[in-house]
């Protein structure tokens, strides 16, 4: 059984709302309302928000306990963007692109996760003696490079096999000046 809630056109680069999406993902609900209280980050409080309304859904619609669900997937979409346009010198602008994002939760059951973890447990099992009837390839052999001493290739000095770069003096001399 899933359990959707969206939040749509929050005004955050969905940059921004994936860097704490990556914390919670895949944590009971409880431990997840937990940590979004404690994440000194803005985009904490919108999802905090989202998450409580997707538990307030399962109670309402399911019948289910805040501690019998977990965040199955959660992902920040990208929303429309505003272009706006900022002043600079000589009579100039730049672009600025106010970002918006799509939030999309999906909480599962704990129930149906330790079904899903022991079918994979299995599959992982099935897929270890395929590995070993499958035969490695031979490594080739590592390629030598042998360098004489002053040899100068591309800008580059190769002394006994270690390539160094010019000197910044060197490149600073060699510019045309006037």
């Amino acid at each position: 059984m899933e359990i959707t809630a969206k939040a749509r056109y929050i005004h955050m680069s969905p940059k921004k709302v994936r860097l704490v999406l990556d914390v919670i993902r895949g944590m009971d609900a409880t431990e997840a309302e937990n940590q979004l209280k404690f994440i000194p980050k803005q985009a904490s409080r919108p999802i905090l928000k989202l998450l409580n309304s997707a538990v307030a859904n399962a109670k309402e619609n399911y019948n289910l306990e805040k501690g019998d669900l977990y965040i199955k997937k959660i992902r920040a979409d990208e929303g429309p963007i505003l272009r706006r346009w900022t002043p600079k010198a000589y009579g100039r602008t730049a672009p600025i692109r106010k970002r918006s994002s799509h939030i999309i939760v999906v909480l599962g059951e704990k129930q149906e996760r330790q079904k899903s973890e022991k079918s994979t447990k299995a599959l992982i099992k099935g897929g270890f003696k395929k590995l070993k009837e499958v035969k490695e390839k031979p490594k080739s052999k590592p390629i030598k490079i042998q360098a004489q001493t002053g040899l100068r290739q591309r800008g580059y000095w190769i002394k006994s096999g270690i390539k160094k770069t010019k000197g910044l003096i060197k490149k600073v001399s060699h510019r045309k000046v006037g």
